[in-house]
C-alpha cells in the first residue's frame, strides 16, 4: 500500500484556495479528492494521514463529484475531520459512521444578548462563576436531569421539541435550529440499551475535550447588511455553546461500526481502511444506523437546548430578568442527511456526510430560517481559547462548490498528547487571564490539550472559506470568558 502520508507534490493546484488529488492517483478512486486550503496551510495538512483518508473516501460506492475536505482538515476515524461526501442512493450509495463521527451532531449554538460588553464587564466574573455551576462539564460528567428509559426515548424521538414541552427554552429557539431541533426519522429503538445508559444523565452537560461554553463580544463587522439581518452589532455580547451527543452518540457509533464490520464481506466491499466501514444506505443495517444516528442527533439538539436554557437562567440570576439571550442559530457539524442535489445536470437524492463540516446553504434556500433567507444560513466557526470565532452566512456558490458545506472550526494540528507535552495548563491559564479572558476549568491538563498552538490559525482557515466562496464573513467575536470541562 502507498504511503499513508501524502506529500505536497501529489496535489494539483486548481486555484489559490483549492487543491486536488486527481482520480487517477489510485486505481480504486471513483472521483477526485479536493481540499479547500491555502499554500501556507498545506504544510500542516501533510503532516498526518488526513489526505490518505480523503483519497479513501473517494473510493466509496455511489460517491458523487469529489471527496471534499474543508480547510480545517485533520486526521480522524475513517474519514478525515473536515470531510464532506455525497453518495447517490439509487447508485448503490453507502452510509459510513466514520463519515459522520463518534460525537454525532456535535455542533454549535450561538446566543445573542441584548447588552454590550461594557454593560457586562462589571458582572463578568460573577457570570463566569454562575455559568460554570449551571452547566456541568468534564469527562463522563452527569447533569441535573436523570431520565427514565421512556423519558429518554421521547427525547431521542422528538429532540429539542420535547424539551420545549417540558418547559426548557421556546418555540423561537426551535425556529433558529437546523432541522428545528428534530430529525423526524429518528428511531429510539435503534439505540442500544448500553448507549441509552451512557446518556441517561448527560442531558444538559458539556463534556470535555474541545467542547466549551464561551462568553464573547462582537469586535468586527465585515458585512453590515448581513449583520443587520442577523441582529448583530459591534460590542454586542454573545454566548457560544459547543457540544454534542456525549456518551450516547459515541456508543451508537461504536455499536454500528461493529455491526457493519460483520457484513462487509457479504456486501462485497474491498475497504482501503477498516475504519471506512460502511453499509448500503438502503440495507437493513444502513437504515438502522441512519435512524439511530438521527435519534442521537436529536439527543444532541436537546442537550444544547437545555444548556441554552440554563445559560439564560444563570445570566438572569446575575444581571436581572431584563437581560435576554436569543438563539441566533444552532448548526450541526457531525451528521448525515438525505438531500437532493444536482450532479452533472441530473438531480439525485444523496446521503450527505458532513464530518467536522457544517451546512452552508445560500440565500433563498427553503431550509434557511425565513428571517435569514435573504442573506443565507448562519455558519458558526469557533476558534480556540484566546482566539477569535466567526459568524458567516452560506452562499449560492457554495451549493455548487461542495454541496453547500463549510468548515466547522480551526482544526487541530497537534494531538492532545503533543499539546500537553508542549504547554503547561497553569501557564496557559495565567497567559489567557493576563489578556483579560476569564477561565473556568477544573483541569489544567484539559486546558493544555486545547491550547491555541494545537490548532490551525482560525483567521487563515476562515479566509479560505470566505475567499473560496463556501461562506461569507459577517462578524468576528472575541472571548471574554471560557467555561470548559477537564
Amino acid at each position: 500500500m502507498e504511503d499513508r502520508v501524502l506529500t505536497r507534490e501529489k496535489l494539483i493546484k486548481i486555484d489559490d484556495n483549492l487543491f486536488e488529488i486527481p482520480q487517477d492517483y489510485r486505481s480504486d478512486m471513483r472521483v477526485p479528492a479536493r481540499v479547500y486550503t491555502s499554500e501556507d496551510m498545506l504544510e500542516d495538512i501533510v503532516q498526518d494521514m488526513s489526505l490518505w483518508q480523503l483519497v479513501n473516501v473517494a473510493t466509496l460506492p455511489g460517491i458523487q463529484k469529489a471527496a471534499y475536505a474543508m480547510p480545517d482538515i485533520h486526521q480522524g476515524y475513517g474519514f478525515p475531520i473536515g470531510g464532506v461526501a455525497a453518495t447517490a442512493i439509487d447508485q448503490g450509495g453507502v452510509i459510513s459512521p466514520g463519515g459522520i463521527g463518534y460525537d454525532i451532531n456535535c455542533g454549535v449554538r450561538l446566543l445573542v444578548a441584548n447588552v454590550s460588553d461594557e454593560e457586562v464587564k462589571p458582572y463578568l466574573a460573577s457570570l463566569a462563576d454562575a455559568l460554570f455551576v449551571a452547566v456541568p462539564s468534564g469527562v463522563g460528567r452527569g447533569g441535573k436531569l436523570k431520565l427514565s428509559v421512556p423519558e429518554l426515548d421521547r427525547v431521542l424521538r422528538f429532540g429539542a421539541k420535547q424539551m420545549v414541552k417540558l418547559g426548557f427554552g421556546t418555540q423561537e429557539d426551535l425556529a433558529m435550529c437546523e432541522e428545528q431541533g428534530c430529525m423526524e426519522i429518528a428511531d429510539p429503538e435503534a439505540i442500544t440499551p448500553e448507549a441509552k445508559k451512557r446518556g441517561d444523565d448527560q442531558l444538559g452537560t458539556l463534556g470535555s475535550g474541545n467542547h466549551f461554553l464561551e462568553v464573547q463580544a462582537v469586535d468586527e463587522i465585515y458585512d453590515e447588511q448581513a449583520a443587520a439581518v442577523l441582529g448583530l452589532s459591534r460590542g454586542q455580547v454573545t454566548v457560544m455553546i459547543h457540544c454534542g451527543s456525549r456518551g450516547l452518540g459515541h456508543q451508537t457509533c461504536t455499536d454500528y461500526v461493529r455491526t457493519m464490520m460483520q457484513k462487509v464481506s457479504e456486501w462485497g466491499y474491498q475497504l482501503p481502511d477498516r475504519e471506512l466501514v460502511c453499509a448500503p444506505f438502503l440495507s437493513t443495517e444502513g437504515q438502522a444506523y441512519f435512524t439511530a444516528m438521527a435519534a442521537a442527533a436529536n439527543f444532541a439538539w436537546a442537550n444544547r437546548h437545555v444548556i441554552g436554557h440554563w445559560v439564560r437562567q444563570a445570566w438572569q440570576s446575575v444581571m436581572g430578568n431584563e437581560v435576554w439571550l436569543r438563539t441566533l442559530y444552532d448548526v450541526s457539524h457531525n451528521i448525515g442527511k438525505r438531500e437532493r442535489r444536482r450532479v452533472h445536470d441530473h438531480e439525485l437524492e444523496v446521503v450527505m456526510h458532513r464530518k467536522g463540516a457544517t451546512r452552508a446553504f445560500g440565500p433563498g434556500h427553503p431550509e434557511v430560517p425565513s428571517a435569514y433567507r435573504t442573506v443565507g444560513q448562519p455558519v458558526l466557526i469557533p476558534g480556540t481559547m484566546g482566539t477569535a470565532s466567526y459568524i458567516l452566512v452560506g452562499t449560492q456558490e457554495s451549493m455548487d462548490l461542495a454541496f453547500g458545506s463549510s468548515c466547522h472550526g480551526a482544526g487541530r494540528k497537534l494531538s492532545r498528547h503533543k499539546a500537553k507535552k508542549m504547554v503547561r495548563g497553569s501557564t496557559l491559564r495565567r497567559e489567557l487571564e493576563a489578556h483579560g479572558i476569564m477561565i473556568r476549568c477544573d483541569s489544567d491538563a484539559g486546558l493544555a490539550e486545547e491550547a491555541p498552538l494545537a490548532y490551525k490559525d482560525v483567521d487563515s482557515v476562515v479566509n479560505v472559506v470566505h475567499n473560496a466562496g463556501l461562506a461569507r464573513k459577517v462578524a468576528r467575536v472575541k472571548p471574554l470568558a471560557v467555561i470548559k470541562g477537564g
